[in-house]
């Protein structure tokens, strides 16, 4: 298994070095694989074959043909070595480790097998937690609805985040008690995935300039690393720019309207490390951008080329969000016109490779206390939830929100029925 790892590592780095040439920009290129690509595809946006399917395929078979011979004759790079005595070259003493080679899998110090703690070479355990959360803290959190909603997710399939708002408390000065709150309420209950803890970020109107927005993404990314450590970290927000396409003259409006919304600050947070995953909300596709004619489709579709583009998926995972299946009492599509919608919101992020998720509103209440469902008064059938019970095979692809201290009906209720459509859920708690 290890030379058949290592024989697919040198044919995929033969494969990049194949793919240094002139930019494929022309169909005339023998290289180019722009055919492949939607006809509003921007020019700048390039397709080309490291190596054609031709190419590769002799390139694997030289490599293994004759039970990958050439593989084995290559044999393993000559290793640098730094003789540590020779007048000149100084050597670190204080590394972690025993010194000596050791195989793939087998552990650096002896007694840290099948997960146990090592220790240190004088005897005393080396090994620290670095959560700063106390016993009580995590008991106190479970007690909490989402808490609890917690405990009776790990009796279903789904993976658990933890969905939340510190933005307001990061402007009150209160960003540390609440991140110690919410990284309790995550290290409670094992096994959940992480923390979203912003929505619309740079969208809506919490920030006032530039500055500020960054300073709140940074510090509250270093806080919640700090006390949620291994825990994964999202953000939900809109950026209408995305949408405009080629379209200059949307782009300058939607710049003006938003200017916080900025791409190029998102990607820099991304590039930073601080979000492991980002949301981009769909919602304003569909009415945004009819001054320049253009639907929604071409807006969906603008933003994910746009998205590609960037490579924002090279520094995170992204995630499409959508609440538009919901309506007010409950969904009134049809078979058809769910089916349609499902298509086009759904289907067409995740097969377009832009979005990796897609996280639906399956209920939310509005200003007026008006409450809006895709499936029926407590859980009643119909024909929106029915065909979404059908997508099976992307169903660890599909998120949704649940909101644990106002349900449908009950906590096992809830989430069973949730658990047949969805394969992740953020759990809401204010």
């Amino acid at each position: 298994m290890r030379r058949r790892l290592r024989q697919f590592f040198v044919i995929g780095l033969t494969l990049s070095l194949l793919g240094i040439g002139v930019p494929a920009w022309s169909q005339d290129d023998p290289r180019s694989c722009n055919d492949l690509m939607a006809e509003d595809t921007p020019a700048y946006v390039v397709c080309r074959w490291m190596a054609t399917p031709e190419e590769a395929a002799e390139i694997a078979k030289f490599w293994l043909d004759n039970d990958g011979q050439n593989m084995i004759d290559s044999g393993p790079m000559d290793p640098i070595g730094i003789d540590c005595a020779e007048p000149g070259n100084e050597c670190a003493t204080d590394s972690e480790g025993d010194g000596e080679m050791h195989d793939v899998g087998e552990p650096d110090v002896e007694g840290a097998e099948d997960g146990g703690t090592p220790e240190c070479q004088n005897g005393e355990q080396c090994y620290v937690d670095p959560s700063e959360i106390t016993a009580a803290e995590k008991t106190a959190a479970q007690e909490t609805p989402a808490g609890k909603a917690a405990q009776t997710l790990a009796q279903t399939n789904m993976r658990v985040w933890i969905e939340t708002e510190l933005a307001d408390d990061y402007k009150a000065g209160k960003l540390a008690e609440a991140a110690k709150k919410i990284a309790a309420l995550a290290a409670a209950q094992p096994g959940v995935v992480g923390i979203r803890f912003t929505s619309q970020l740079g969208y809506n109107q919490t920030f006032a300039t530039a500055d500020e927005l960054d300073k709140f993404v940074a510090e509250t990314a270093t806080a919640l690393r700090t006390l949620a450590p291994g825990k994964k970290l999202a953000a939900h927000t809109l950026v209408p720019l995305l949408g405009c396409g080629a379209n200059d003259e949307c782009k300058a409006e939607m710049t003006k309207k938003h200017p916080l919304a900025d791409p190029e600050r998102i990607g820099a947070w991304l590039a930073k490390g601080y979000l492991d995953q980002l949301a981009l909300d769909n919602g304003h596709l569909a009415t945004a951008y009819t001054t320049w004619q253009i639907d929604p489709a071409q807006a969906q579709r603008n933003q994910w080329i746009q998205v590609r583009a960037r490579a924002w998926d090279a520094y995170a995972q992204i995630a499409a969000e959508d609440a538009g299946f919901a309506a007010a009492g409950a969904s009134q599509l049809t078979e058809e016109q769910a089916t349609k919608a499902i298509t086009e919101r759904i289907a067409t992020p995740l097969q377009d490779d832009a979005a990796e998720t897609v996280t639906l509103w399956t209920r939310w209440q509005n200003d007026q206390g008006q409450v809006n469902r895709v499936y029926g008064e407590k859980w009643a059938s119909n024909a929106a939830w029915e065909q979404l019970k059908k997508l099976g095979t992307v169903r660890a692809r599909l998120a949704t929100i649940y909101d644990p201290a106002n349900p449908e009906v009950d906590l096992a209720t809830d989430l069973k029925n949730l658990s047949e459509v969805f394969g992740q859920v953020y759990l809401h708690t204010a």
